[in-house]
């Protein structure tokens, strides 16, 4: 688990971690609230268990599974997550394509408690990337919280060579909407691979290799990445184009 330096008398923030795809999944709750309404962020099918059980023990009540984008290198567990505790609704962008109980649009608030996260959009690594941002306001976390997903990570980004990713558009969705945030702002990622676990607006905005560059030097180490095909997208997309539910997937086929 990871720890924050936010400072909240309402917010309960946990980072958890899934070795085998590098993903970060994030709980956060407001435990002033009598219901003591809780959230997901890119949970991973192989450790819901975890998770739930985690929720459990901390006195949670689970509102809100939500994704980040389609992944390409791991089955979400939100649709997992549905099975066991069918109160919960899963959440991901309308502009994925994909399905869920709630489709959300730059602009709309997901609100546990008296806390919220605003939605904005970060398209480039996938169509559907948004990037949940903590409130503002004497109430809300402070610094503010920005769960990135794959668009910006901590010293990187996500690639654009597949998925309707586009390098342009990564590269204006991160300056215009990521890097305008206060630079305080904490960073959190869907994935690490060197163990970092968090950053800041500030931080990034001076020592990202790629997104310090202007944008036809980005574009340019962006084509030359040379990545390999992700051994799990052809597994992973169909199953979260449905959050998850590889039942539905097979039925549909």
């Amino acid at each position: 688990m990871g720890s924050s330096t936010v400072s909240s008398s309402k917010l309960l923030f946990r980072q958890l971690f899934e070795k085998d795809s590098s993903t970060y999944t994030y709980l956060l709750a407001d435990i002033s609230h009598p219901d003591r309404s809780a959230l997901l962020i890119d949970p991973v099918d192989k450790t819901v268990d975890r998770d739930l059980s985690l929720i459990k023990d901390l006195g949670l009540k689970l509102i809100y599974a939500m994704n980040t984008h389609v992944h390409a290198d791991h089955v979400t567990g939100t649709g997992l997550i549905k099975s066991k505790v069918p109160s919960a609704k899963s959440v991901i962008s309308k502009a994925s394509g994909s399905k869920a109980d709630l489709l959300i649009v730059p602009g709309d608030k997901i609100q546990i408690g008296n806390l919220f996260l605003e939605v904005r959009a970060t398209p480039g690594h996938t169509l559907g990337c948004v990037t949940y941002v903590t409130g503002g306001g004497p109430d809300q976390p402070h610094p503010k919280m920005a769960f990135t997903g794959d668009a910006l990570l901590i010293r990187g980004c996500g690639r654009t060579d597949f998925q309707g990713g586009s390098s342009e558009q990564l590269y204006k969705s991160v300056h215009s909407q990521i890097f305008t945030l206060p630079k305080e702002t904490l960073i959190y990622p869907a994935h690490d691979y060197r163990g970092f676990t968090v950053s800041t607006v500030g931080e990034e905005m001076q020592y990202n290799p790629r997104l310090t560059k202007d944008e036809e030097t980005y574009k340019s180490i962006m084509q030359n990445l040379n990545l390999p095909y992700p051994k799990m997208i052809d597994i992973a997309v169909p199953a979260n184009m449905v959050c998850g539910l590889q039942d539905l997937t097979s039925k549909s086929s």
